[in-house]
């Protein structure tokens, strides 16, 4: 079941999303938890419909992963920001969650 474009929901996951800074990222579960959620999969059927006008990049998948089939797509986001980044000319390279998790607020 897709969830409606103009859900509030929606609405807040993709104003979140927008408000990451560049170099920093956020889980779906770190998302998720934002909005008093646990639904870190919501979150991620969010951004795949319809997260493509917002920073898609800076949310990641849990141990650092980009988004899957995005990895090159976002590496070179990644590396244009200056995001951290661990085993970056690795194939399997991951963003170093602890240098660059941002949270709304600062907390």
């Amino acid at each position: 079941m897709r969830i409606a474009p103009d859900s509030p929901f929606v609405t807040h996951v993709l104003d979140i999303v927008d408000s990451i800074p560049p170099g920093r990222v956020m889980t779906y579960g770190d998302v998720a938890a934002v909005l008093g959620s646990r639904g870190a999969r919501v979150v991620g059927q969010v951004m795949s419909h319809y997260g493509s006008d917002v920073p898609w990049w800076r949310v990641i998948r849990a141990g650092g992963h980009p988004p899957v089939e995005h990895e090159a797509r976002a590496l070179a986001h990644y590396r244009t920001e200056g995001t951290p980044l661990l085993n970056a000319l690795a194939p399997g390279y991951r963003v170093d969650y602890a240098m660059a998790r941002w949270s709304p607020g600062g907390a």
